[in-house]
């Protein structure tokens, strides 16, 4: 850790009162030796990772750390601050402050030293030690681990010096760790040993999206409760220097299992058929004593966790305490996140057969029997039924995708079948959204019965597929597909009949709705329920007013932000200002997130604004009865859409309101924006428009 940290990267008198202003103060020391390039860039993507979980822990400890492009080489900026500031622990605000700042390509072995660093942080002598040093070269010296006597007597004791300065040492302690118990474990074959005559084993993985503070904190607070109770515990480190394999045999050694993560545990499999204790990672940093006594509990009352199922995707990406709601968002979220892709192909692919063969071209014959390399006609016929059949795979990937979310890998059968069900008896979308709900379900109800072991290992491949597809069926087949069929005809009957000024009001509906999140639930709510209109060969005239709405509304809020940082750039920071260059080319490509980093700096201001100019433009867009049977592309696709001019001046009218509101909103207000941080950067975007994996480091 030597370059990682000098007594110029140390202040022992932070004065900062919040995060940000304590973030900001270490960040400026860094960029003073050149360490970081651009400091509201930097402070950006720290905010962004903030915002994915607070970095504070318990001991008065803050750690907030991330990867970014402004850093040019791994770098730790260490303050203490006599009041406290909050980041969010649950023991109260911290006084031992680390800025960990990472660049965006980092090579393992700085990471891992950084590591070694989180594990230090969980030895007591060590932090007690940095809370009475009083000089900043000696706090620096304490941090790298010299072995400096001086140092030694004065600030820390040896346990805290020792501590290993990259991943390696502590890989190969984990290996050796790793090996004892193989060793053990193959020992204990060999002499019948039973577990009453040896103590506990567990094996415990611990994950965080940055991969350099938490994991490796986790680890060693689980070590150190298992040291405590008298249990072995031998954790793998899925951190950003990668992470290597436990050992199968420590593995089957095991009595039970903790996954302490924030990212999906890879290759968890690995560890099915075991007790399991499946949590956040901030829950194996401040409770694993909790943690260890829960697992030696399952274990003695023979719980085990069936296959995959422990740990759905949603549950993997959210907090174990979430309620009902916020997981039904995130199980139908799941479902759109997987049909978007399908839905932009399909209907980009018919849109181009339209432009290429005309509007007759839904009536052309099968291209396997007439297909002419040298008629316009047939490559429009091609590319309308390549796109008709990805369209046939909407409503069984939503539904298949909703079930995935709810149950892993056992839902996808029962929600594939069910979605597929629910074209055959006209549901259509309706129909798929139950499909899905009702297949997760079903599958959950079958993991929790309690089977004979000599039957788990067909249970995921044979029985679980075999069963709850035979529900999902009946279900949809004989009890609710008749009505929810029914529902979705009479859905389509009342958007076919919309004239006038239900139609206008309806635009501006969806307007609010698409520029309300901005890429979120609501806004993928409108967009779905548009998509869902011409998921068809031959759309209604209707469904492609919608649509057209929908996507001009979703174009407004970063082509009204662009607009704004060029005609008032003062009104913005230098980082608003460069991402507003971007916002021109997102919002023309109908990408609604590249808004994402101006709310997040000024929610007040700038979603309300948003959401006035695409109330307009969806209005205007209905009024004007421009139609799209494209459901992406933005100005790239104006070709294929009906009225092309008047939908050119519904955006353009949207634009001119947003963008005039959010000037004069800025301009009201006392403070200017220079000293406020920026914002969350473009990482921030890539987050939003995947869903889905949180990107800052």
């Amino acid at each position: 850790m030597s370059e990682m940290i000098t007594a110029d990267l140390v202040d022992l008198d932070l004065s900062a009162e919040t995060k940000e202003a304590a973030a900001r103060a270490l960040a400026e020391r860094m960029v003073t030796l050149g360490r970081v390039t651009d400091l509201d860039g930097f402070l950006a993507d720290v905010a962004a990772r903030e915002a994915q979980m607070p970095t504070g822990l318990d001991g008065g400890i803050g750690i907030p750390h991330c990867r970014s492009e402004h850093v040019t080489e791994p770098t730790l900026g260490f303050g203490r601050s006599a009041a406290g500031i909050d980041f969010g622990a649950p023991d109260g605000p911290a006084d031992l402050i680390f800025l960990i700042a990472a660049p965006a390509g980092a090579d393992d072995a700085h990471l891992t030293i950084l590591s070694s660093l989180a594990r230090q942080l969980m030895n007591a002598e060590f932090t007690s030690a940095l809370r009475t040093v009083d000089d900043a070269a000696a706090a620096a010296a304490l941090i790298r681990g010299d072995e400096s006597p001086a140092a030694a007597a004065s600030t820390a004791p040896e346990s805290a010096r020792s501590a290993e300065a990259s991943e390696g040492a502590e890989g190969s302690e984990g290996s050796k760790d790793s090996v004892a118990v193989s060793a053990a474990a193959s020992a204990d074959t060999a002499t019948g040993t039973t577990t009453s005559e040896r103590p506990f084993r567990i094996v415990a993985v611990t994950s965080c999206p940055t991969g350099i503070a938490h994991t490796y904190m986790a680890a060693e607070s689980l070590e150190n409760a298992g040291r405590e109770a008298g249990v072995e515990v031998v954790v793998e480190t899925q951190g950003s220097a990668g992470f290597t394999r436990l050992d199968p045999a420590v593995i089957a050694a095991a009595d039970g299992v903790i996954f302490a993560h924030d990212v999906p545990v890879r290759d968890k499999d690995r560890f099915a058929g075991k007790p399991t204790v499946d949590v956040g990672v901030k829950a194996g940093i401040n409770k694993p004593t909790e943690l260890i006594t829960e697992v030696r509990g399952k274990a003695a009352r023979g719980e085990v966790s069936a296959g995959s199922a422990p740990g759905t995707p949603v549950e993997r990406s959210g907090d174990s305490t979430e309620g009902y709601g916020t997981k039904l968002r995130k199980w139908l979220m799941s479902g759109v996140s997987y049909m978007v892709p399908f839905v932009a192909a399909g209907g980009l692919l018919i849109a181009l057969g339209f432009a290429i063969g005309g509007y007759t071209v839904n009536k052309a014959p099968s291209v396997m029997d007439h297909f002419l390399w040298t008629q316009a006609d047939s490559w429009g016929a091609l590319f309308f039924q390549i796109g008709v059949v990805s369209f046939g795979f909407l409503v069984p990937v939503l539904a298949g995708y909703i079930a995935y979310g709810m149950a892993d890998r056992p839902g996808l059968v029962p929600g594939f079948v069910g979605g597929a069900i629910s074209l055959t008896i006209n549901a259509g979308f309706l129909g798929g959204l139950a499909a899905g709900l009702i297949a997760g379900g079903v599958v959950i109800g079958i993991q929790k019965v309690k089977i004979p072991a000599a039957l788990r290992g067909i249970m995921p491949v044979v029985v679980i597929p075999l069963i709850s597809a035979a529900i999902v069926g009946f279900l949809m087949f004989v009890v609710i597909g008749k009505p929810i069929a029914s529902a979705q005809k009479g859905m389509t009957d009342w958007l076919n009949g919309l004239t006038g000024t239900n139609a206008v009001l309806l635009g501006a509906l969806l307007g609010l709705m698409m520029c309300f999140d901005l890429g979120g639930p609501v806004n993928k709510v409108a967009y779905t329920f548009a998509t869902a209109g011409i998921a068809v060969a031959s759309p209604s005239d209707s469904a492609m007013k919608i649509m057209a709405a929908v996507m001009a509304a979703g174009m407004v809020p970063p082509l009204a932000m662009a607009l704004a940082t060029t005609v008032r750039g003062k009104l913005f920071t230098q980082t608003e200002r460069e991402n507003g260059k971007a916002a021109w080319v997102l919002g023309a490509s109908f990408i609604s997130e590249g808004a994402i980093p101006f709310a997040a700096a000024d929610p007040l201001r700038v979603i309300p604004s948003a959401m006035v100019g695409g109330a307009v433009t969806g209005s205007l867009s209905m009024a004007f009865g421009a139609t799209l049977r494209a459901p992406h592309g933005g100005i790239f696709v104006v070709p294929l859409i009906g009225n092309p001019f008047l939908y050119l001046i519904a955006i353009a009218a949207g634009v001119c309101v947003s963008t005039a509101l959010v000037v004069v909103l800025k301009g009201m207000r006392k403070q200017a924006p220079e000293g406020t941080g920026a914002g969350v950067a473009d990482t921030a975007i890539a987050a939003k428009v995947d869903s889905k994996e949180p990107v800052a480091a």
